[in-house]
Protein backbone atom coordinates (compact mmCIF):
# COMPACT_ATOMS: atom_id res chain seq x y z
CA UNK A 1 0.00 0.00 0.00
CA UNK A 2 2.82 2.41 0.80
CA UNK A 3 4.50 1.80 -2.56
CA UNK A 4 1.23 2.35 -4.36
CA UNK A 5 0.45 5.48 -2.34
CA UNK A 6 3.86 7.00 -3.09
CA UNK A 7 3.54 6.09 -6.75
CA UNK A 8 0.33 8.11 -6.98
CA UNK A 9 1.81 10.89 -4.82
CA UNK A 10 4.79 11.24 -7.19
CA UNK A 11 2.95 10.90 -10.50
CA UNK A 12 -0.42 12.34 -9.41
CA UNK A 13 -1.92 9.71 -11.68
CA UNK A 14 -3.69 6.44 -10.89
CA UNK A 15 -3.22 5.10 -14.41
CA UNK A 16 0.51 5.93 -14.51
CA UNK A 17 1.02 4.21 -11.16
CA UNK A 18 -0.98 1.17 -12.26
CA UNK A 19 1.14 0.85 -15.40
CA UNK A 20 4.39 1.20 -13.42
CA UNK A 21 3.33 -1.47 -10.92
CA UNK A 22 1.84 -3.77 -13.54
CA UNK A 23 -1.62 -3.86 -11.98
CA UNK A 24 -5.05 -2.55 -12.89
CA UNK A 25 -6.26 0.94 -11.98
CA UNK A 26 -8.91 -0.58 -9.73
CA UNK A 27 -6.17 -2.29 -7.69
CA UNK A 28 -4.37 1.03 -7.21
CA UNK A 29 -7.59 2.75 -6.16
CA UNK A 30 -8.42 -0.08 -3.75
CA UNK A 31 -4.99 0.03 -2.11
CA UNK A 32 -5.16 3.79 -1.65
CA UNK A 33 -8.68 3.50 -0.19
CA UNK A 34 -7.48 0.79 2.22
CA UNK A 35 -4.61 2.99 3.33
CA UNK A 36 -6.89 5.99 3.84
CA UNK A 37 -9.21 3.81 5.89
CA UNK A 38 -6.26 2.54 7.93
CA UNK A 39 -4.91 6.01 8.79
CA UNK A 40 -8.36 7.57 9.12
CA UNK A 41 -7.66 10.46 6.75
CA UNK A 42 -8.22 11.45 3.15
CA UNK A 43 -4.81 11.44 1.45
CA UNK A 44 -5.84 12.57 -2.04
CA UNK A 45 -8.33 15.10 -3.37
CA UNK A 46 -9.82 13.61 -6.54
CA UNK A 47 -11.65 15.06 -9.49
CA UNK A 48 -12.50 13.70 -12.92
CA UNK A 49 -9.26 15.14 -14.34
CA UNK A 50 -6.68 15.15 -11.59
CA UNK A 51 -5.44 13.78 -8.29
CA UNK A 52 -3.66 15.96 -5.74
CA UNK A 53 -2.33 15.34 -2.26
CA UNK A 54 -4.30 16.75 0.64
CA UNK A 55 -2.39 18.40 3.51
CA UNK A 56 -2.71 15.10 5.39
CA UNK A 57 -1.39 13.29 2.32
CA UNK A 58 1.65 15.57 2.10
CA UNK A 59 2.52 14.86 5.73
CA UNK A 60 1.95 11.13 5.35
CA UNK A 61 4.10 10.97 2.20
CA UNK A 62 7.15 12.18 4.16
CA UNK A 63 6.75 9.43 6.74
CA UNK A 64 5.88 6.81 4.12
CA UNK A 65 9.18 7.47 2.31
CA UNK A 66 11.09 7.11 5.57
CA UNK A 67 9.26 3.89 6.35
CA UNK A 68 10.05 2.36 2.97
CA UNK A 69 13.66 3.45 3.25
CA UNK A 70 13.87 1.79 6.66
CA UNK A 71 12.34 -1.41 5.31
CA UNK A 72 14.81 -1.35 2.44
CA UNK A 73 17.66 -0.89 4.89
CA UNK A 74 16.42 -3.86 6.91
CA UNK A 75 16.26 -6.05 3.82
CA UNK A 76 19.77 -4.91 2.89
CA UNK A 77 21.07 -5.84 6.34
CA UNK A 78 19.49 -9.29 6.11
CA UNK A 79 20.87 -9.90 2.61
CA UNK A 80 24.30 -8.76 3.76
CA UNK A 81 24.35 -11.57 6.32
CA UNK A 82 24.20 -14.23 3.66
CA UNK A 83 25.42 -12.69 0.42
CA UNK A 84 27.63 -10.08 -1.23
CA UNK A 85 26.91 -6.39 -0.69
CA UNK A 86 24.49 -4.97 -3.23
CA UNK A 87 22.41 -1.91 -3.99
CA UNK A 88 22.97 1.73 -4.88
CA UNK A 89 24.98 4.33 -2.95
CA UNK A 90 24.31 8.01 -3.69
CA UNK A 91 27.41 10.08 -2.90
CA UNK A 92 28.26 13.78 -3.19
CA UNK A 93 31.80 15.19 -2.91
CA UNK A 94 33.78 18.42 -3.54
CA UNK A 95 34.69 18.86 -7.19
CA UNK A 96 38.50 18.98 -7.09
CA UNK A 97 38.99 16.26 -4.46
CA UNK A 98 36.32 14.16 -6.17
CA UNK A 99 38.06 14.42 -9.54
CA UNK A 100 41.63 13.88 -8.34
CA UNK A 101 41.22 11.43 -5.44
CA UNK A 102 37.76 9.90 -5.16
CA UNK A 103 37.47 9.20 -8.90
CA UNK A 104 40.53 6.93 -8.61
CA UNK A 105 39.15 5.08 -5.59
CA UNK A 106 35.59 4.41 -6.73
CA UNK A 107 36.51 2.00 -9.57
CA UNK A 108 38.61 -0.07 -7.15
CA UNK A 109 35.69 -0.30 -4.71
CA UNK A 110 33.25 -1.24 -7.49
CA UNK A 111 35.56 -4.03 -8.68
CA UNK A 112 35.62 -5.41 -5.14
CA UNK A 113 31.80 -5.30 -4.91
CA UNK A 114 30.32 -6.13 -8.33
CA UNK A 115 26.71 -5.92 -7.11
CA UNK A 116 27.00 -2.35 -5.81
CA UNK A 117 26.10 0.74 -7.86
CA UNK A 118 27.38 4.26 -7.08
CA UNK A 119 25.77 7.52 -8.12
CA UNK A 120 28.49 10.17 -7.67
CA UNK A 121 27.62 13.87 -7.78
CA UNK A 122 30.51 16.38 -7.64
CA UNK A 123 29.58 19.82 -6.32
CA UNK A 124 31.17 22.42 -4.05
CA UNK A 125 27.84 23.48 -2.53
CA UNK A 126 26.65 22.05 0.80
CA UNK A 127 23.84 19.61 0.09
CA UNK A 128 20.91 18.71 2.31
CA UNK A 129 21.60 14.98 2.29
CA UNK A 130 18.23 13.97 3.74
CA UNK A 131 16.18 16.14 1.36
CA UNK A 132 18.28 15.26 -1.70
CA UNK A 133 18.38 11.60 -0.66
CA UNK A 134 22.17 11.19 -0.55
CA UNK A 135 23.56 8.29 1.42
CA UNK A 136 26.97 9.90 2.02
CA UNK A 137 28.24 13.48 1.67
CA UNK A 138 32.03 13.78 1.54
CA UNK A 139 32.90 17.24 2.85
CA UNK A 140 35.81 19.34 4.04
CA UNK A 141 36.29 18.91 7.79
CA UNK A 142 35.81 22.63 8.41
CA UNK A 143 32.14 22.34 7.42
CA UNK A 144 30.20 21.78 10.65
CA UNK A 145 27.43 19.20 10.09
CA UNK A 146 23.98 19.40 11.66
CA UNK A 147 23.94 17.80 15.14
CA UNK A 148 21.75 14.92 13.99
CA UNK A 149 24.31 13.82 11.37
CA UNK A 150 27.28 11.48 11.84
CA UNK A 151 30.71 12.72 10.74
CA UNK A 152 33.55 10.25 10.04
CA UNK A 153 37.08 11.30 8.87
CA UNK A 154 38.06 9.42 5.70
CA UNK A 155 41.10 11.25 4.25
CA UNK A 156 43.76 13.73 5.24
CA UNK A 157 44.47 16.81 3.16
CA UNK A 158 47.81 18.63 3.34
CA UNK A 159 48.23 22.23 2.16
CA UNK A 160 51.38 23.75 0.70
CA UNK A 161 52.59 26.96 -0.89
CA UNK A 162 54.21 26.42 -4.29
CA UNK A 163 55.47 28.34 -7.28
CA UNK A 164 56.97 27.62 -10.68
CA UNK A 165 60.80 27.69 -10.92
CA UNK A 166 60.65 30.50 -13.51
CA UNK A 167 58.58 32.65 -11.17
CA UNK A 168 61.00 32.13 -8.28
CA UNK A 169 64.04 32.82 -10.46
CA UNK A 170 62.48 36.12 -11.49
CA UNK A 171 60.97 37.24 -8.18
CA UNK A 172 63.01 35.32 -5.60
CA UNK A 173 61.96 33.10 -2.69
CA UNK A 174 60.10 34.82 0.14
CA UNK A 175 62.08 34.48 3.37
CA UNK A 176 59.17 35.02 5.77
CA UNK A 177 55.35 35.13 5.67
CA UNK A 178 55.50 38.93 5.67
CA UNK A 179 57.47 38.79 2.40
CA UNK A 180 54.41 37.34 0.65
CA UNK A 181 53.06 40.88 0.39
CA UNK A 182 55.76 41.51 -2.25
CA UNK A 183 54.58 38.59 -4.41
CA UNK A 184 51.63 37.75 -6.60
CA UNK A 185 49.60 35.14 -4.71
CA UNK A 186 47.05 32.60 -5.93
CA UNK A 187 44.41 30.68 -3.99
CA UNK A 188 40.86 29.35 -4.19
CA UNK A 189 38.82 32.53 -3.89
CA UNK A 190 35.22 32.96 -2.83
CA UNK A 191 35.24 36.36 -1.12
CA UNK A 192 37.55 38.95 0.44
CA UNK A 193 38.30 36.65 3.40
CA UNK A 194 40.40 34.53 1.06
CA UNK A 195 42.77 37.47 0.47
CA UNK A 196 44.42 36.70 3.84
CA UNK A 197 46.48 33.55 4.44
CA UNK A 198 46.96 32.06 7.90
CA UNK A 199 50.34 30.36 8.44
CA UNK A 200 51.50 28.46 11.51
CA UNK A 201 54.90 27.39 12.84
CA UNK A 202 54.57 25.59 16.15
CA UNK A 203 52.65 28.03 18.34
CA UNK A 204 53.38 30.97 16.08
CA UNK A 205 50.47 32.12 13.92
CA UNK A 206 50.70 34.80 11.26
CA UNK A 207 47.83 36.10 9.15
CA UNK A 208 49.02 37.89 6.05
CA UNK A 209 46.90 39.82 3.57
CA UNK A 210 48.32 38.75 0.22
CA UNK A 211 48.06 40.60 -3.10
CA UNK A 212 46.42 38.87 -6.04
CA UNK A 213 45.08 39.91 -9.43
CA UNK A 214 43.54 36.53 -10.28
CA UNK A 215 40.44 35.48 -8.33
CA UNK A 216 39.05 32.05 -9.22
CA UNK A 217 36.67 29.69 -7.39
CA UNK A 218 38.27 26.51 -8.73
CA UNK A 219 41.48 25.05 -7.23
CA UNK A 220 42.33 23.27 -10.50
CA UNK A 221 42.55 26.68 -12.15
CA UNK A 222 44.78 27.90 -9.32
CA UNK A 223 47.18 25.02 -9.99
CA UNK A 224 47.24 25.84 -13.70
CA UNK A 225 48.01 29.49 -12.93
CA UNK A 226 50.90 28.45 -10.70
CA UNK A 227 52.28 26.20 -13.44
CA UNK A 228 52.09 29.17 -15.82
CA UNK A 229 54.26 31.21 -13.45
CA UNK A 230 51.63 33.71 -12.32
CA UNK A 231 52.61 33.61 -8.68
CA UNK A 232 52.79 31.68 -5.40
CA UNK A 233 49.85 29.34 -4.98
CA UNK A 234 48.20 27.86 -1.90
CA UNK A 235 47.11 24.34 -2.86
CA UNK A 236 46.21 20.93 -1.44
CA UNK A 237 48.95 18.41 -2.23
CA UNK A 238 46.57 16.12 -4.12
CA UNK A 239 46.47 18.81 -6.81
CA UNK A 240 50.20 19.41 -7.09
CA UNK A 241 52.17 16.45 -5.69
CA UNK A 242 53.18 15.11 -9.11
CA UNK A 243 54.35 18.59 -10.14
CA UNK A 244 56.36 18.88 -6.91
CA UNK A 245 57.91 15.45 -7.49
CA UNK A 246 58.92 16.47 -11.02
CA UNK A 247 60.09 19.92 -9.78
CA UNK A 248 57.72 21.68 -12.15
CA UNK A 249 56.56 23.40 -8.97
CA UNK A 250 58.75 24.14 -5.95
CA UNK A 251 57.73 24.47 -2.27
CA UNK A 252 57.73 27.94 -0.74
CA UNK A 253 58.12 28.72 2.98
CA UNK A 254 58.10 24.99 3.70
CA UNK A 255 58.77 25.59 7.41
CA UNK A 256 55.33 27.24 7.67
CA UNK A 257 52.04 25.29 7.55
CA UNK A 258 49.04 26.92 5.86
CA UNK A 259 45.72 26.80 7.71
CA UNK A 260 42.72 27.24 5.42
CA UNK A 261 38.99 27.62 5.86
CA UNK A 262 38.56 24.09 4.45
CA UNK A 263 40.40 22.16 7.15
CA UNK A 264 42.82 19.25 6.86
CA UNK A 265 40.47 16.28 6.39
CA UNK A 266 37.68 15.03 4.18
CA UNK A 267 34.85 13.66 6.28
CA UNK A 268 31.95 11.36 5.42
CA UNK A 269 28.69 12.88 6.62
CA UNK A 270 25.60 10.70 6.81
CA UNK A 271 22.46 10.11 8.83
CA UNK A 272 22.47 7.44 11.56
CA UNK A 273 19.97 5.41 9.52
CA UNK A 274 22.08 5.43 6.37
CA UNK A 275 25.21 4.56 8.36
CA UNK A 276 23.50 1.35 9.49
CA UNK A 277 23.30 0.19 5.87
CA UNK A 278 26.12 -2.29 5.25
CA UNK A 279 27.10 -1.03 1.79
CA UNK A 280 27.44 2.56 3.06
CA UNK A 281 29.61 1.48 5.99
CA UNK A 282 31.72 -0.57 3.60
CA UNK A 283 32.41 2.41 1.33
CA UNK A 284 33.31 4.65 4.27
CA UNK A 285 35.64 1.99 5.64
CA UNK A 286 37.25 1.58 2.23
CA UNK A 287 37.93 5.33 1.97
CA UNK A 288 39.39 5.37 5.47
CA UNK A 289 42.29 3.18 4.33
CA UNK A 290 44.11 6.37 3.36
CA UNK A 291 44.18 7.36 7.05
CA UNK A 292 46.03 4.22 8.12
Amino acid sequence: MLTTFLGVADSLSVSTTAQALGVGKSVVSKRVAQLEDSVGATLFARSTRRVVLTPAGEIYAVHARRALDALGDGEEEVRALRSALSGRIRVTAPVSWGQRVLAQQVPVFLKQHPEIEIDLHLADRITDIAFERFDIALRWSSTAPAPELVCTPVAQVHWVMVAAPDYLRTHGHPKSPAALTDHACLAYWRDALDEAWTLTQGRRVQRIKVPSRYHVDNPEAVAEAAMAGLGIALLPTYLCQSELDAERLLPVLRQWTPRTRFGTEITAVTTPERLRVARNRSLIGFLQQDLV
